[in-house]
This record gives structure tokens, C-alpha cells and sequence, in this order.
């Protein structure tokens, strides 16, 4: 027993320390005086939070079990538009974006570390495909929010006559960068419609908490999001609008519900 927990403490002291590298990483990922050094933090940064999230939501440290709270999503998340971001940077270079992305990354991991939620175990051998395509769907949407906030950046700019004509922040023109945006909105519909589907088939006893609500309303604001591009045309500020809309609800559906119940209550959301 007390092996057990001396070896518990010592996981845990080990992902401290790895969650603080990756902060340091961040920290000199956001500094923008070397471009190139920065670049480099960011990517060793990325990898410590892999590791650190895999310890996060294991468990590892903490007496075992899968660990879902707010934090490690979020942490997630976050990690997965960054590795989003990543990709596309071998187009562009967006060192503007790259560092609003490294202070996020450094945030959630210190949140993660500070609210990593409580062990329990899987309650269906379907829960972890439920979760990981919630997850999924969070990253797709994340990204989706990352593009739309460049593209109403760059309209502001054509506005103010401070920007190439059709030019977005990627070098690429608007209706592409408007494109991939609505690429990441599809592509978050369908594994959040597969998420609800799979919640719903597998779930023990239906009930209409929290979670569900929200994640209904998200779906369907996403739902008049595509339908109203498809058939109405929607473009521009009416349907970046809409996607903040959805994201929000989105957000709230997991990470805000268990904020709530975590931190502010003091008990399990379930």
C-alpha cells in the first residue's frame, strides 16, 4: 500500500513537471521576437501536452481510471487545433495566430493540472468512442471558430482598404479561407451528429440533462448554419454569427456543465 502510493506520488510529481515544461514551451512559443525559436517551443510544447493530456485523462498518478473533467477536454481541445494549426503553417506563417494559440495552450494545461476531475471508471465499453468524438467534434468546431475569426479579420481589414483585395491572413484568397472554414463546420456536423447518435443508442437511461440540452441546441444551430448556406447563401458576418452561436452552446453542453458541477458546486456532474 504504501509502495503504491509513493509510486502514485511520484507519476504525479512527473506530470507536474512535464505540464510546467510545456507552460515554459508555450510561454516561449508567444514571445515574438524570434520567429524561428518560437516556432520550435511551440512544437516541443505540443508534444510535452500530448504526454501530458495521455497522463491527464489516464489517470496515471491519481489512483487509476479515466479522467473527464472540464480541464483535460478542454486541454484537449486545444491541443487539437494547434495540431490543426500546425498543418497549415507549412502554407503560411501566421505568427499573429501562433501566439494567441501558445498563451491558449498554456492556459489549459495549467487549467487541466488545476482541475483535472475525478477518476471514475467507463460506465459502457462505448464511452470512450462517445468521448473521443465529442472531443473530435470540439476540435473540428475549435478550428472552424480559428478560421472564421481570420476571415472576419480580413473583412474588416478590405473594409478599412488596409488589406489586399480577396486576400485572407493565410495568403489565400477569401472565398477559399471562407471555404475551409465551412469544410471544418461540415466536418464537426457530421462526428457531433455521429456523437448524439451514439450517445442515444448506448446510454443506459435517456434523460435531458445539462449536457444533452446544450449539445441538442448546438447541433441545431449548426443545422440552420448548413441549411442557411446551402439554400440562402449565407455568408459573411450572418454565418461566422451563427457558428460563434453554436460553439458557445457547444461549449457550455460539456466543458461548461461540468465546470459548474466541479468547481462551482462541488460534486460530480453525473
Amino acid at each position: 500500500m504504501i509502495l503504491s502510493v509513493t509510486h502514485e506520488a511520484t507519476l504525479g510529481g512527473a506530470a507536474l513537471a512535464l505540464a510546467l515544461m510545456a507552460v515554459l514551451g508555450y510561454a516561449v512559443a508567444a514571445w515574438p521576437r524570434d520567429s524561428k525559436a518560437s516556432a520550435a517551443a511551440l512544437v516541443l510544447a505540443w508534444g510535452l501536452h500530448a504526454v501530458v493530456l495521455a497522463l491527464d485523462v489516464s489517470g496515471v498518478g491519481a489512483g487509476g481510471g479515466a479522467r473527464l473533467g472540464f480541464g483535460p477536454v478542454l486541454s484537449l481541445t486545444v491541443w487539437l487545433v494547434l495540431a490543426v494549426h500546425a498543418l497549415e503553417s507549412r502554407l503560411a506563417p501566421l505568427p499573429a495566430v501562433r501566439r494567441w494559440l501558445a498563451l491558449m495552450g498554456a492556459a489549459v494545461v495549467l487549467l487541466a493540472w488545476a482541475f483535472p476531475g475525478e477518476s471514475r471508471t467507463l460506465s459502457s465499453p462505448w464511452a470512450p468512442l462517445h468521448w473521443i468524438m465529442g472531443v473530435a467534434s470540439y476540435a473540428l468546431f475549435g478550428a472552424a471558430v480559428l478560421h472564421a475569426g481570420m476571415l472576419d479579420s480580413a473583412e474588416r481589414q478590405m473594409r478599412r482598404g488596409a488589406g489586399a483585395a480577396g486576400t485572407g491572413p493565410l495568403g489565400m484568397p477569401l472565398l477559399r479561407l471562407e471555404r475551409l472554414t465551412f469544410r471544418f463546420v461540415e466536418a464537426g456536423f457530421v462526428v457531433l451528429t455521429l456523437t448524439l447518435l451514439v450517445g442515444v443508442l448506448t446510454a443506459q437511461e435517456w434523460r435531458w440533462a445539462h449536457k444533452t440540452v446544450f449539445s441538442v441546441l448546438g447541433w441545431a444551430v449548426f443545422a440552420g448554419l448548413l441549411i442557411g448556406r446551402w439554400q440562402r447563401g449565407w455568408r459573411g458576418r450572418q454565418a461566422t454569427r451563427w457558428l460563434y452561436a453554436g460553439s458557445g452552446l457547444l461549449l457550455l453542453a460539456y466543458v461548461g456543465t461540468r465546470f459548474v458541477f466541479e468547481v462551482l458546486l462541488g460534486r460530480s456532474a453525473y
